[in-house]
């Protein structure tokens, strides 16, 4: 018999913030792939587990066009009309439309571009923790450190001037945190929209170095620059600063795991790919089947809505040994915390960068670092927000 997820939890356990809530782990146990019904009662499917998850990522007779996710996991939309996405905003597109706006990006974002960024940032990571160290403790790691070192970095790349950098943050903050009224929410995402449309404007006018100026060099409209300027704004910043302080949160709660990445600088790569499982900040995508599908034993109808579940995923037993262990020296890689597919992080490498740096750098200009409160006490984003991770992250050391 099937296994029936009646409602997506909006909370995970108290005193467990990194794992998956409890009743998504559960569903996992029942089986990779369980029914879900959605609050405006079309009868989708829950995806928990690592191999069918994959799958429907590679599988292009799964859509991520927008127009067709009419159905929300938690809100009933019946009535709403769902419009295309915008020009410019891939992730919710098909090839052939989809290829062709990450195709001009592909060539930006290598490995080697992104290692060529490591020297600045060491020293955009480096200012931060001066900064840190001469306003002596406590501190918010969120503000101090892990928005922005990501937030700088992003903004350089595309040539977001240095003086609106704030702004953006604070507008991404509101339209991707899960706790903005409707009326901020929209008032933030239109005003973000009107900036980079000022911004696309600005690059056309007097280009400089920086990949927004590039782009501007090509047959893309503005519009279909502003909509990929605020793709790559809104991943570029929001991820990599919720893996940098739910990250060290998780590390602080692990001394032993900590301890090892202090004493083995050698160990970094492995430990960001290890956090990266083990956190899955993004925690859940969605795509609709385009026509009918035998999945995990089960018949996905042509329209029908399926979730996937990264995080349960990224602790899939089955694929992963003692999944909900932090283990900074595992061997069994290969997780889909950046996704799979066409559709997998373009920036991935970038922020890679950025927490193989950070995160040493942090450890070590802070040997006693530790948390300034109770675990308990330390204020998460709810499980409504588009990335998971805490909202503040007070922290103390001996100064």
């Amino acid at each position: 018999m099937v296994h029936t997820v009646t409602t997506l939890p909006t909370a995970r356990q108290p005193g467990c913030p990194f794992d998956p809530p409890a009743e998504l782990i559960d569903a996992r146990r029942h089986g990779p792939i369980s029914r879900y019904p959605f609050p405006d009662g079309h009868q989708g499917w829950l995806i928990t587990g690592y191999d069918l998850v994959r799958s429907v990522l590679a599988d292009s007779r799964f859509s991520s066009r927008k127009e067709l996710m009419i159905h929300h996991p938690t809100i009933d939309f019946t009535g709403v009309e769902v419009p295309p996405a915008p020009p410019g905003e891939f992730l919710l597109m098909d090839e052939p439309q989809h290829g062709r706006y990450r195709k001009p990006l592909v060539g930006k974002f290598t490995v080697r571009r992104m290692r060529q960024l490591t020297e600045r940032v060491e020293q955009i990571t480096a200012d931060h923790l001066d900064a840190m160290e001469k306003a002596g403790p406590p501190a918010d790691l969120v503000t101090a450190f892990a928005k922005p070192i990501p937030s700088i970095v992003i903004c350089e790349l595309l040539g977001v001037p240095y003086e609106d950098r704030g702004r953006f943050q604070d507008q991404i903050d509101t339209f991707l945190g899960g706790e903005s009224s409707d009326e901020d929410l929209i008032a933030a995402y239109t005003a973000t929209q009107q900036y980079l449309a000022e911004l696309v404007a600005a690059k056309r006018a007097n280009p400089t170095d920086d990949v927004l100026s590039d782009l501007t060099d090509s047959d893309l409209t503005d519009e279909e620059l502003k909509g990929m300027a605020l793709i790559l704004l809104s991943a570029g910043f929001d991820t990599t600063a919720n893996m940098l302080a739910l990250g060290t949160f998780a590390l602080l709660r692990n001394p032993e795991q900590l301890a090892a990445l202090r004493a083995d600088p050698a160990l970094v790569d492995r430990a960001v790919e290890e956090l990266l499982r083990y956190l899955s900040v993004a925690k859940t995508f969605m795509r609709t089947a385009l026509e009918d599908v035998e999945l995990g034993g089960q018949t996905i109808e042509a329209g029908t809505t399926v979730i996937l579940s990264y995080n349960t995923a990224n602790r899939d037993p089955e694929r992963f040994a003692d999944p909900h262990v932090l283990d900074l020296r595992r061997q069994d890689g290969g997780h889909l915390a950046f996704g799979h597919g066409i559709h997998q992080c373009l920036g991935q490498q970038l922020a890679r960068v950025e927490m193989r740096v950070a995160f040493p750098a942090l450890l070590n200009r802070f040997p006693t670092l530790r948390l300034a409160v109770p675990a308990e006490e330390v204020a998460l984003r709810p499980e409504t927000a588009d990335i998971y991770g805490v909202k503040s992250l007070p922290v103390t050391w001996d100064a």
